[in-house]
C-alpha cells in the first residue's frame, strides 16, 4: 500500500469511527459513571467485535453476508432489541441514594470488566450496518497489483488504532461528566438521557436499510 493511500484511508477511517454511534455513547456513558480506566476495558469487547468483522471481510464472507437478506434482518433485529434492551435497563439501573458523591460509596456498582466488554462486544456484533461499511470501505483502498493480505492487514491495524484512540477520547469525555455528578439525581438523569439515547440508537437500527453504508 503506497503512503498517501494508506493517508487517505487513516483520515477517512477516524472520521468513520469518530461518528457518533452506540458504542461511542457507551464510551461516554461508561466513563460518566465508572470513570475513563471501566471506559477503556469496556472498549476492548468493541475492538474484539471489529477485529471480527474486518477478519471476516478480508476473508470474503463480508460480500455474502451483505448480500444475504436474512442475516442482515437477523443481525439488525436482534442489535436493534439489544439497544432498545440496555436503554431500559439504563433508565431504570439502580443509584446508591447518598447526600454527595464524595461519599465511599459509589453511586452505582461497577458491573466488572467482563460486563462493561461483553456489552460493548454485543453492541458492536449486532449491527450489521459495520459489516457492510467494512465490505464497501476497505476494497476502495486495494491495489489490484498488489496482494491483498498484507493490505488488509495494513488497513485493519489502523482502523482498529484509530477506534481505540477514539473510544478513549469518548471514555475521557465521559470521564470529565463524571466530574459534575455530584448527587443521586444527577446519576439517574444520566441514566434516563443514556436510557433515552440508547433506545433511539435501536429504534433507528430497526428501521434502517442495506441500501445505506453509514452506521
Amino acid at each position: 500500500m503506497q503512503f498517501d493511500t494508506w493517508l487517505l484511508f487513516a483520515g477517512a477511517a477516524i472520521v468513520l469511527a469518530m461518528a457518533p454511534g452506540p458504542n461511542n455513547l457507551l464510551a461516554i456513558f461508561n466513563g460518566a459513571r465508572y470513570g475513563v480506566s471501566s471506559a477503556a476495558v469496556g472498549g476492548i469487547g468493541r475492538i474484539i467485535a471489529f477485529v471480527l468483522m474486518i477478519s471476516i471481510t478480508a476473508a470474503g464472507l463480508g460480500v455474502v453476508l451483505a448480500a444475504s437478506e436474512t442475516a442482515f434482518f437477523v443481525i439488525k433485529w436482534g442489535g436493534a432489541a439489544y439497544l432498545i434492551w440496555l436503554g431500559i435497563k439504563s433508565w431504570f439501573a439502580k443509584v446508591e441514594d447518598h447526600e454527595d458523591a464524595v461519599a465511599q460509596t459509589p453511586l452505582m456498582v461497577n458491573p466488572g470488566p467482563y460486563k462493561l466488554a461483553k456489552t460493548e462486544f454485543l453492541t458492536a456484533i449486532g449491527n450489521p450496518k459495520a459489516i457492510l461499511i467494512f465490505t464497501a470501505f476497505f476494497p476502495q483502498f486495494l491495489d489490484p497489483q498488489q496482494a491483498y493480505g498484507p493490505q488488509f492487514t495494513v488497513m485493519g491495524v489502523t482502523f482498529i488504532a484509530m477506534e481505540t484512540s477514539v473510544l478513549l477520547a469518548y471514555g475521557v469525555l465521559g470521564g470529565q461528566v463524571k466530574g459534575l455528578i455530584k448527587s443521586a439525581r444527577h446519576m439517574r438523569a444520566l441514566n434516563r438521557v443514556s436510557g433515552m439515547l440508547l433506545v433511539g440508537a435501536g429504534v433507528l437500527l430497526a428501521f434502517t436499510d442495506r441500501t445505506r453504508t453509514t452506521a
